[in-house]
């Protein structure tokens, strides 16, 4: 049954146009792309679901805050606004402030990850499977196996699998374990997000072996506000109470601020060690700039101070939780194949068992992504054998994900009922031609995040 559409807690000051274009349009647009949505001109889609990373609507109060704007490259007033921000909302007060999460990966990887290290995750996203393998290092994912059922419903299929993670040490060696890591919520997965009781077990089991614990928080306030829903003991707490609790198990945190803390490009890198903070401002300066500002401008890091805190407010999040609930239950009512139940911020559809007659090596996912475009000028994103294909270091022969998918993430405070009802009624039209869709050949790709400038052709 299709979910009551709650009303957005805001009203709308400013609009932008858009417009969808023509088939023919849609048609050469696509093939100009090298069938690859990531080469698309914005101009030329109609409703952009490739990404929730710095797409949101900011607030009245963040562009009020951006006014106040203190650009001194040293020890500006917005710094230190941001850094009162960070102590309240993470109680971490050694940190950086970086351009965008990749950013904050990079500097990560480049002071704890050298080449034959491996770093364990629930599921590592693509920019920090990349950053971790650009120096030598093997990303691992050790997620519960409930993550691969599709249609399983367990409340917390983020979780790291603690018999894996324990089994998986004792096996590499602590040794070739820089660092270990949880992303929440758990984007490469379907947006699942990860339990307090999880998070505090995998901080204990780190710690027993004596190896730092960093949180991915791209995505913190969801994950909060799913366990103030879901897990007994939480339901009376506040969402920044949780956040709180949550990293205070962690010796660290990286994040791409351009999601939940509802900014336009921004990111956060904190530690509690004294010596670990030293190289990532060394690494940071030659990067990024200098410790107090990062590769941003103080009208920057004023809105994200702000953000911050809106993103954890619960009125804001009932909202978006709901929304995306409220796509699912309409694709679900027509039978289509997603990953359930939803996370908070995106959908995720099957798209290997939606068409089934597409194999990995032809890209299911992304035959699905250009129809989605082409039917409907929507952009979504693959989140599968394009994204995350590899080859055995051991033997050359190319590791498939589990699962295919293809993801439409929801800017926040972005788009209506009316858009996701369009949005709906295209892939239910495209559902019933499912089997008329065709796989892909890749004829350029880089070695590294090949998914975003890879170039294709139809088979």
């Amino acid at each position: 049954m299709t979910l009551k559409y709650l009303p957005e807690p805001f009203r709308i000051k400013v609009v932008e146009p858009i417009r969808l274009i023509p088939f023919e349009e849609r048609k050469k647009a696509l093939q100009n792309s090298g069938y690859n949505i990531f080469a698309l001109k914005a101009k030329h889609v109609f409703i952009d679901l490739l990404t929730d990373s710095g797409t949101g609507a900011m607030s009245s109060h963040q562009w009020a805050a951006i006014m106040e704007g203190d650009e001194s490259y040293a020890g500006a007033n917005s710094y230190l606004r941001l850094a009162d921000a960070v102590e309240k909302v993470f109680g971490f007060h050694l940190f950086v402030p970086t351009h965008q999460g990749r950013a904050s990966e990079n500097i990560l990887s480049a002071i704890l990850v050298k080449p034959g290290d491996f770093v364990p995750s629930n599921m590592h996203f693509d920019t920090t499977d990349a950053n971790i393998r650009a120096r030598g290092g093997r990303p691992t994912n050790l997620v519960i196996d409930d993550a691969f059922d599709p249609k399983n419903h367990h409340p917390f299929k983020g979780n790291m699998d603690l018999a894996k993670l324990k089994a998986f040490i004792l096996e590499t060696g602590v040794e070739k374990i820089p660092l270990g890591m949880i992303t929440v919520t758990n984007n490469a997965g379907g947006g699942q997000p990860v339990s307090m009781e999880n998070i505090r077990a995998v901080a204990d089991l780190y710690h027993s072996f004596g190896i730092p614990f960093y949180i991915d928080a791209a995505r913190y306030a969801e994950n909060c506000y799913f366990i103030k829903l879901r897990e007994p003991g939480y339901q009376d707490k506040s969402t920044l109470e949780i956040a709180r609790e949550m990293f205070s198990y962690a010796n660290g945190f990286c994040m791409s601020a351009k999601k939940d803390a509802i900014v336009n490009i921004g990111g956060l890198l904190a530690t509690k060690d004294d010596k670990t903070f030293q190289k990532i401002k060394n690494e940071l300066i030659l990067r990024e700039g200098f410790p107090t500002y990062g590769g941003l401008a103080g009208r920057d890091l004023d809105a994200l101070a702000v953000g911050l805190y809106e993103g954890l407010d619960e009125d804001y999040l009932q909202y978006r939780i709901n929304q995306t609930a409220y796509l699912a239950s309409r694709l679900m009512d027509a039978g289509i194949p997603i990953i359930e139940p939803p996370g908070g911020h995106a959908i995720f559809i099957d798209a290997g068992t939606l068409l089934p007659h597409i194999p990995h090596h032809e890209f299911p996912g992304q035959s699905l992504t250009n129809e989605l475009y082409l039917a409907g000028g929507i952009r979504g994103c693959e989140i599968g054998s394009v994204m995350f294909a590899v080859p055995n270091p051991a033997t050359g022969e190319i590791i498939y994900p589990k699962l295919e998918m293809v993801r439409l993430a929801i800017p926040r405070r972005v788009y209506t009922q009316s858009h996701f009802d369009y949005v709906a009624d295209t892939i239910i039209e495209i559902a019933k031609k499912a089997d008329t869709l065709r796989g892909y050949k890749i004829t350029y790709a880089p070695e590294l995040l090949r998914h975003f400038t890879a170039r294709f052709e139809p088979l």
